[in-house]
């Protein structure tokens, strides 16, 4: 699904018009977004799932190409874990 058939979809089933369902999209991608940038970094929605920023550390790896040794800076990464009622559902 991409982002415009869920804004139809979200417009459909709430009954509102597409322009208004954009913003309310948008406005929750930028609270997720707000809410990771924090120190703790995570949000929970009941029943759906939990998005939380973890630390992943610097790493040494392979360039696949040449097989030379690099290093992987550390850096956050956004994990996301389903809750009971989404993992019931799929």
């Amino acid at each position: 699904m991409t982002k415009a058939e869920l804004v139809d979809f979200i417009a459909e089933t709430a009954e509102i018009s597409k322009t208004d369902a954009g913003k309310a999209l948008n406005a929750f991608q930028d609270g997720v977004t707000k809410a990771l940038k924090k120190k703790d970094g995570k949000l929970t929605l009941v029943g759906f799932g939990t998005f939380s920023k973890v630390k992943r550390k610097a790493r040494k790896g392979r360039n696949p190409r040449t097989g030379e040794e690099i290093k992987i800076k550390a850096t956050n990464v956004v994990k996301f874990k389903a809750g009971k009622n989404l993992r019931e559902a799929i």
